[in-house]
C-alpha cells in the first residue's frame, strides 16, 4: 500500500492531511492485473511495476504486458446537462492525485479488500465468489481528494454515484486467462441520471517488456492494431509491428451483463440497449472520426455511439484501427434509461487475454482463426458470469437452481479437483515430488459428484528461459497417472508412484503424502519449471470435458545442485561455470550486465561468501542460507519468479557486479567461503573471460 502524506504550512502552523491508495494484482491467475481501490486497472509501468507487479502480464512472468492503464466511465444527463465522471484519461503517466480526469476517489483510510474462495488460503472467506476476490467501494462526489486539500482538476460537475466494485479470477487452467470486474454503482443524489451510459476505458498495449522494456516513450506504444468483435461483445488489441515475434497475443474488453435494479438487461434480450464501440488516437484532438474527446460533452457523445453503428464501419473504418497506432480503446453499454435516487445499475466487464492462434499469417492481419483462442477464451468469461442463467435470459427457469437459493447465481464454473498439496525436494541431478491424496475427495459444484480421475506431471523444455519463452507454454508431459477399471484415459493406476507408508517430513510440515515421483539426471545450475496437476473425468451428458487444475498453482522453478554441506574441508565449495565466459548459453537474452550468474557450489547451510581481486580487495560480500531463492540476483527475476524458486541448499548466484555495482574486468579472482556454524572456511578461485 501506498501513502501520500501531504504537508500544508500556514503562518498559524502545520497541517497535515493523508490521502489512502492501496493497490494489488490478481496472483491467483495467469493474467497478472493490477487493480486499485479507486477503480483503475493497470498501473501505467510506474511505482508498482518497479516493485514488480505486473501491469496486465499474460503469461505472469513472461514479460508480455498488455495494458498501460484503464477505469471506469459513468455519463449521463443531470439537470438535462450531459455530465461524465471518468476513472483515468489519456496521460502519459497515468494516475497522480488531484489529476484532471481522475475523478474517482475512496474514503480517507480506504482500502482493496482481498478474500479467497480456497479453503487453504490465508485471505480465505466463506463469501468469496473467486479464488482472489478484490473489493473496494470509491464515488466521484468529492471535488477535492479526501483528506487534503488538493483540488480534483476539472471536476466540476459529480454525477454523485457511489461505486462498490468486486473482481473475480480463478486459478483453473481453462479460467486463468480472463479477470471479471463489476461494478455497482447507485445514483446517491436527489435527482435522476438520465440516458446513462457505463463504459470501459483502456488504454491496450501489447509488448514483451522482456525485448523492449516499457514504457520507452512514444514508439513503444504506437505499434497497436485495436478492433471490435461485434459477436463477443469486445474491443480488442494485439501487437501489429512491434515485438511481434516475442508477443503473438491478444487482450480484450468484454462487455458480460448488466442489471438496473436488479432486473438483468443485455443487447441480445433488450434491442434498445446498445455495445458501443470506440477507439481514438492518443491525445489526438484533429481527427475527424479517432478524436480523443477533452471534454464531457464529447466524451458523453462518444458513450452514446460507437463505431462499430457507422455505415462505413466494415468497408473503411475496422481496417484502419487494424494498423498500427498510439490508440485508446472503449466500449460502452446503454442507455440506462433512468436511474433515480437510491437506484443501481450493475454492470460486468471482462479482461481477457489469449495466445494468438498460429494460422501461417502475419500478425498484423489478425484473422478469424489468429482469434480463435481469443473467442474460446472469452466464451469461458461469458459462462462464469452466467452462472446458473444457462439460456442467458434473465429468469431462473426450470432445472437452472443448482443452489437451491431461489435466484439466479451468477460466477459459477465447472470445477476440476483441489490443487493436490505439493512438496518437492531437490539434490544433485535429482528432483523428488511428493504429493497429498486431497484431491481425490474433490466434488463438482455442478454436477455434485466426486469426479476425481488422476495426476498429472509437467516439466519445462530444457533451456526455455534463455530462449525468452514463457515457462507454461513450454510445459510438457512427463507422467500421467489415472484410476483404473473406469475405462477413461489409460488406466494406469497410482500403484508406481503410491508410498508404501504415508510420509510426514519432520520439519513442520503436517501433510501426509501418499505419492511420490522421482526425476533423475536433470542438469543442475539450470532452471527446471514442474507443475503438478489433477484432472478429473468430464461429464459426457453436458458435453464437459476433462477439467484440469491449473498448471500455475503448484508450479515451481526448480534448481537441482549440491545440497547443504555439512563437513567443510579444504577442498568442498567451488564455482560454476568457471571459467566464466561472457555471453555464457544458460545466460539468456538480456543484454544487461545485472541479469548475469555464476554459482557458487557446495556451500554450508549457513555462510559468507566473500569475493576478491589478487591483490586481495574485496569486491562482494554474499550471506548464504539454505532456502535461498536467488533474490538478490536480477537474473532470477528476469528470468524466474524467485517467489516460486526452489534452489539446492549449497548453492548461491552471484552477478558479477562488485559491492558498487560495477561490472567486473577479465580475470582472475579470488573467494572464501566462511561456515557461520563450524567458523571453518575455504578459499578458492575462478576465472571471467570476456
Amino acid at each position: 500500500m501506498k501513502f501520500f502524506v501531504v504537508i500544508f504550512v500556514f503562518c498559524c502552523g502545520v497541517v497535515w492531511s493523508q490521502e489512502s491508495f492501496d493497490e494489488k494484482y490478481t496472483s491467483s491467475s495467469n493474467l497478472g492485473l493490477t487493480i486499485t481501490n479507486n477503480g483503475i486497472i493497470g498501473n501505467s509501468f510506474k511505482g508498482s511495476y518497479a516493485k514488480g507487479f505486473p501491469s496486465c502480464e499474460y503469461p505472469i512472468n513472461s514479460g508480455i504486458e498488455h495494458l498501460f492503464e484503464g477505469s471506469l466511465w459513468i455519463g449521463g444527463y443531470k439537470n438535462g446537462q450531459p455530465s461524465v465522471s471518468t476513472g483515468s484519461v489519456d496521460d502519459a503517466t497515468g494516475y497522480t492525485t488531484g489529476k484532471s480526469g481522475y475523478e474517482f476517489t475512496g474514503a480517507i483510510g480506504s482500502k482493496l479488500n482481498e478474500k479467497s474462495s480456497l479453503i487453504d488460503s490465508r485471505n480465505y472467506n466463506p463469501t468469496a465468489i473467486s479464488h482472489q476476490d478484490f473489493v473496494s467501494d470509491f464515488t466521484d462526489s468529492n471535488i477535492v481528494v479526501p483528506g487534503t486539500s488538493i483540488q480534483i482538476l476539472g471536476h466540476l460537475n459529480p454525477l454523485k454515484v457511489g461505486v462498490h466494485f468486486e473482481s473475480y479470477c480463478w486459478n483453473y487452467s481453462f479460467s486463468d486467462f480472463f479477470v471479471i470486474l463489476t461494478y455497482k454503482i447507485t445514483n446517491q443524489d436527489n435527482s435522476d441520471l438520465d440516458s446513462a451510459f457505463i463504459g470501459l476505458y483502456a488504454d491496450l498495449v501489447v509488448r514483451n517488456t522482456n525485448i523492449t522494456p516499457a514504457p520507452g516513450g512514444t514508439a513503444f506504444f504506437n505499434k497497436g492494431g485495436h478492433c471490435y468483435e461485434d459477436s463477443l461483445y469486445m474491443a480488442y488489441s494485439f501487437d501489429a509491428s512491434g515485438d511481434t515475434a516475442f508477443t503473438r497475443s491478444y487482450v480484450g474488453l468484454k462487455f458480460l451483463g448488466a442489471e438496473l435494479n436488479g432486473k438483468f438487461t443485455h443487447p441480445q434480450v433488450n434491442p434498445k440497449f446498445n455495445l458501443n464501440y470506440h477507439a481514438w488516437g492518443y491525445k489526438d484532438v484533429a481527427a475527424p472520426i479517432f478524436f480523443s474527446p477533452s471534454n464531457d460533452a464529447q466524451r458523453y457523445n462518444k458513450m452514446a455511439k460507437g463505431l462499430n453503428q457507422e455505415l462505413d464501419w466494415a468497408t473503411v473504418l475496422k481496417p484502419s484501427l487494424k494498423t498500427s497506432g498510439n490508440r485508446l480503446s472503449f466500449i460502452s453499454i446503454g442507455p440506462f434509461t433512468k436511474i433515480k435516487p437510491g437506484e443501481s445499475a450493475t454492470i460486468s466487464f471482462a479482461v481477457v487475454c489469449a495466445k494468438m492462434f498460429e494460422d501461417g499469417s502475419p500478425v498484423y492481419k489478425d484473422t478469424e482463426k489468429q482469434r480463435l483462442n481469443l473467442r474460446t477464451n472469452a466464451q469461458w468469461a461469458q459462462t462464469a458470469y452466467d452462472g446458473e442463467d444457462k439460456n442467458f435470459n434473465g429468469v431462473l427457469d426450470i432445472g437452472e437452481d443448482k443452489d437451491g437459493d431461489g435466484k439466479i447465481t451468477r460466477y459459477i464454473l465447472p470445477a476440476p479437483p483441489s490443487t493436490p498439496k505439493t512438496r518437492y525436494e531437490v539434490s544433485e541431478n535429482k528432483i523428488e515430488i511428493y504429493w497429498s491424496d486431497n484431491a481425490e475427495a474433490s466434488v463438482d459444484p455442478i454436477t455434485n459428484i466426486k469426479d476425481f480421475e488422476g495426476y498429472r506431471i509437467y516439466k519445462s523444455r530444457f533451456g526455455f528461459d534463455v530462449q525468452g519463452s514463457d515457462a507454461l507454454s513450454t510445459l510438457n508431459l512427463v507422467a500421467e497417472f489415472d484410476k483404473k477399471g473406469d475405462t477413461i484415459f489409460y488406466e494406469t493406476g497410482f500403484e508406481d508412484i503410491k508410498l508404501a507408508q504415508p510420509y510426514y517430513f519432520s520439519d513442520g510440515d503436517t501433510i501426509k503424502y501418499i505419492y511420490k515421483y522421482t526425476l533423475n539426471n536433470v542438469q543442475n545450475g539450470w532452471q527446471h519449471v514442474f507443475t503438478l496437476t489433477a484432472f478429473d473425468k468430464g461429464d459426457v451428458k453436458t458435453n464437459l470435458e476433462s477439467l484440469e487444475t491449473s498448471r500455475i498453482s503448484n508450479l515451481k522453478r526448480i534448481f537441482p545442485g549440491t545440497p547443504a554441506n555439512e563437513s567443510i574441508t579444504s577442498n568442498s565449495s567451488f564455482v560454476y561455470p568457471n571459467p566464466y565466459y561472457g555471453a555464457a548459453q544458460w545466460e539468456g537474452t538480456s543484454r544487461f550486465q545485472e541479469d548475469k550468474k555464476i554459482i557458487f557450489a557446495n556451500l554450508p547451510a549457513r555462510c559468507v561468501i566473500r569475493i576478491y581481486t589478487t591483490s586481495g580487495d574485496l569486491v562482494d560480500e554474499l550471506e548464504h542460507s539454505t532456502g535461498y531463492v536467488g533474490a538478490d540476483a536480477r537474473w532470477f527475476k528476469t528470468y524466474g519468479d524467485p517467489n516460486n524458486t526452489i534452489i539446492a541448499g549449497g548453492e548461491h548466484a552471484w552477478d558479477m557486479l562488485s559491492k558498487q555495482n560495477q561490472i567486473l574486468a577479465r580475470g582472475i579472482y579470488l573467494f572464501s567461503v566462511k561456515d557461520l556454524d563450524s567458523g571453518k572456511e575455504y578459499k578458492g578461485k575462478f576465472a571471467i573471460i570476456k
